[in-house]
Order: structure tokens, then sequence, then C-alpha cells
């Protein structure tokens, strides 16, 4: 699992900039199922996330809001980074050729 850009083998010798392109052309690649995965994963972080700080009384509500916040990236670029891996390779050829 990859938490950081940096550590895709596919991605080493680009600047930030390009490892941010060619991941987004690779999230393009994914298939519909998988997106749906994700987002939905995405929704169960956020929506409790909102609804602590809708209903916020008092600071023991911070260190859930805190806990939230902290594991939507967490969780969220992990995965991301796996279910686009099958398609960088083929994302950074056209970088490559633009």
């Amino acid at each position: 699992m990859y938490f950081s850009s940096q550590n895709i083998p596919e991605l080493k010798g680009l600047k930030f900039a390009q490892r941010m392109q060619v991941i987004r052309s690779a999230t393009e690649q994914v298939a519909t199922p998988q997106k749906l995965l994700l987002n939905l994963l995405k929704l169960a972080i956020l929506i409790p996330l909102f609804l602590t700080i809708a209903q916020w009384h008092s600071w023991q509500s911070t260190l859930t809001i805190v806990v939230l916040l902290a594991a939507y990236p967490l969780l969220t670029r992990p995965l991301t980074f796996a279910l686009c891996s099958p398609h960088l390779h083929q994302a950074r050829i056209k970088l490559k050729l633009e």
C-alpha cells in the first residue's frame, strides 16, 4: 500500500504535477464499479463527519472530528492508488506522448 505518490515505482522520476496528472489519467480508466466503491467509502467517512460537526455541542466532539478528518486521507489515498496501479504505466506513456 502506498500512502504517497512518491513511493509508487511507476511514478519515479516525475515531478509532483506530473505524478498527479498521471494519477488523474489512470483514475479515468478505472472501472465504474470500482469508482463507485471508492466514492461510497468517501461518503461513509464524510457523512458522519458532517453530522458530528452539525451536532457539535462540546469539545468532546472535537476528538471524533479529528479522527474522521485523519481517517479520510489515510483510507482513500491508498485505495485510490491501488485501484489506479494497473493503469499507471499506460497513463505515464500517454503523458510522454503529449
